[in-house]
């Protein structure tokens, strides 16, 4: 079994670190670990060794815009073949137009979505 294959044997618990800080402080530092899906520990630990914290909404982000690529691979999948498979005898033209603005809808939300993960 190679080192990568190995299970992930918990965290070896050490010393505690104090620091000091007012209320406003310390309520600041809790949302923020909450916000990322981290204990207050993990936060400044992540913080203090210049760890990458990955924001939970980012994941959260990230898991919309697959869901959305899909219904749009989908809905496209869908209006290929009725173009595609009987030439000048598709579907109907309320149906078109039905799916070609349920693309427009999702790519809206698509670029809505990814607006939020670059901020």
């Amino acid at each position: 079994m190679s080192d990568s294959e190995q299970p992930k044997l918990p965290r070896r618990r050490g010393k505690p670190i104090e620091v000091w800080v007012n209320e406003e402080e310390k309520a600041l530092i809790t949302e923020r670990a909450v916000s990322v899906g981290l204990s207050r520990s993990g936060f400044l630990r992540a913080l203090g060794l210049n760890h990458p914290i990955r924001s939970k909404a980012d994941s959260d982000a990230v898991m919309d815009l697959m869901r959305i690529n899909g219904d749009l691979g989908r809905l496209g999948g869908l209006l290929k073949l009725w173009l595609s498979e009987r030439p000048g005898a598709g579907a109907p033209v309320a149906d078109v137009r039905t799916v070609l603005r349920e693309i427009q809808d999702q790519q809206q939300l698509l670029r809505t979505t990814a607006s939020k993960v670059g901020r």
